[in-house]
């Protein structure tokens, strides 16, 4: 803030670097919760298969399979809840601008560890629902190719072509 009122950032927008801080927050915490209720539903659907009837029947690779998505959830869900976390233990400390970045790293590695939790779901499912057919992994890999295209390769495409080159 000079003596004229808020600084103009690289954004263009007339904010203060709390009220960016303040305006990124909102925006991190609105994308943390569309996200969040995703992994809570897998995670709570993923804590319920050990106990049906059909888990017994499963061979050692797919008890693996198992643990290692169930695993992978409690890591996600622990990386995005850290957010939230992250705030409200250094809320009150004017630490806001780095509680942002910490917290948009946090929920980053959640994103990392979603991708991780929904591939190795999806290997579990599709192994057992095509009885361990072989397309199943050449099937789980274009998957996570198109979430790779999706969640990363879309935004560094757009960052690199309409990004302003100052």
């Amino acid at each position: 803030m000079d003596a004229l009122g808020p600084r103009q950032t690289s954004e263009g927008r007339n904010e203060s670097p709390e009220e960016r801080a303040d305006r990124r927050w909102i925006e991190l915490l609105q994308e943390v919760r569309v996200i969040q209720t995703g992994v809570q539903i897998l995670f709570g659907f993923l804590l319920t298969v050990v106990f049906t009837p059909r888990f017994v029947t499963l061979g050692t690779a797919d008890k693996g399979i198992y643990v290692a998505t169930v695993l992978l959830g409690a890591a996600t869900t622990g990386a995005l809840l850290g957010t939230v976390t992250f705030h409200r233990l250094v809320t009150g400390h004017r630490l806001k601008p780095e509680t942002v970045v910490w917290a948009s790293r946090l929920a980053l590695v959640g994103t990392v560890l979603l991708l991780a939790t929904v591939t190795s779901a999806l290997l579990l499912i599709l192994r057992v629902a095509t009885s361990h057919s072989a397309a199943v992994p050449w099937t789980v890999a274009g998957l996570i190719v198109w979430f790779l295209l999706c969640w990363f390769g879309l935004p560094a495409f757009v960052l690199r072509r309409y990004s302003s080159k100052d």
